[in-house]
């Protein structure tokens, strides 16, 4: 077992999954089906939560109990989280231009943004997991409070997916592949099949599982399977798009909301909190880094897997995997195609 699901909020952690993953699905649908809906999403939400955030700073800078004591100051207030948020939600911009053929959305070089903003994000990632390898190798015991008020166990495994990470940058294909859906609806990239979201998904929900533990829950597993299911089921092609959307809105509502993961019947850890609940004033005095360890390891070869079947199938082809589409075979490549619109 990966989390601690037992007891009497048992059925408020399972609740709060269903309703994160259905509520994700939900505005997805919003943001890809109407301009209207995706403006507002990612355009005037974002702009009204900046000027949110930056009252709460300036407030706190000053002094003031009402911006000190708000739950977004205490709970969300380091970097990786206002770094993921704002990376999601350019990318979710930048698919819109896309799409809907806005700017440079038009041109032929802009269809390589999609590759250079998801490898940022990676990269991101890859950076958080990185600080919390060093900072577990230098505590006394693996242990070290984030600027969340979160304790974190950093180890080999955090090394180990920081890898994964930079692998799966290179799993992603067919770089100018980029089409539109028949009316504008998605963004698609057919190039990226099953074979890169089996290998995103591992990656990200381990470091989400590493690095955000008492929000793996909801953002390792809701949030990557929202997505998924969406492209399996009625938006092949368009994964990378569902996976920009549901992020930068989910980024959004934890950044105000960050209490209904951290301090409700909602909460919910993982088993790495072998003292059975995670407290910032009181230090650890056990862990249980078993789950970490194997799915770290699970994370590597993956990723490592995937791109030797990207190897492969470049070396069969004679093509370069990230100048040209080589899954034009696949099923995946083929139904995502069937949904673009003709030049």
């Amino acid at each position: 077992m990966l989390f601690q699901i037992y007891g009497e909020n048992a059925i408020y952690q399972l609740l709060g999954w269903l309703l994160v993953f259905v509520g994700l699905i939900l505005a997805n649908e919003l943001a890809r089906r109407s301009k209207a809906g995706g403006i507002f999403c990612f355009l005037i939400l974002p702009a009204g939560l900046t000027v949110y955030f930056i009252a709460i700073a300036v407030g706190a800078s000053m002094g003031a109990q009402w911006a000190l004591n708000n739950p977004t100051y205490l709970y969300m207030n380091g970097w990786f989280h206002y770094a993921k948020l704002y990376a999601a939600t350019a990318g979710c911009i930048g698919f819109m231009m896309l799409k809907y053929g806005w700017g440079v959305g038009k041109t032929h070089w802009f269809k390589a943004f999609p590759f250079v903003i998801v490898a940022i994000n990676i990269l991101i990632a890859v950076a958080s997991d990185f600080e919390s390898a060093i900072k577990g190798a230098a505590s006394v015991d693996g242990w070290w409070l984030s600027s969340e008020n979160v304790w974190i166990y950093g180890g080999w495994w955090n090394w180990l997916n920081g890898i994964a990470g930079i692998i799966n940058i290179l799993c992603m294909t067919g770089w100018w592949g980029i089409y539109t859906s028949k009316g504008k609806k998605d963004m698609l990239w057919p190039d990226m099949t099953f074979l890169y979201i089996l290998a995103y998904d591992v990656w990200n929900f381990q470091y989400t599982y590493l690095n955000l533990p008492t929000h793996a829950w909801y953002c390792g597993f809701a949030l990557l399977l929202a997505p998924t299911v969406a492209n399996a089921l009625w938006n092949k092609g368009g994964w990378i798009q569902n996976r920009a959307n549901t992020l930068a809105l989910w980024c959004m509502f934890a950044q105000v909301f960050p209490l209904f993961q951290d301090a409700s019947v909602f909460t919910t850890i993982p088993v790495v909190y072998a003292d059975g609940f995670m407290d910032p004033a009181v230090r650890p005095t056990a862990a249980d880094p078993v789950a970490q360890g194997v799915i770290s390891i699970l994370s590597l070869g993956v990723n490592a897997l995937v791109f030797a079947i990207i190897l492969k199938r470049s070396l069969e082809q004679k093509k370069n995997p990230y100048t040209q589409e080589i899954f034009v075979d696949t099923k995946d490549y083929q139904l995502a195609m069937a949904r673009a619109e003709t030049p």
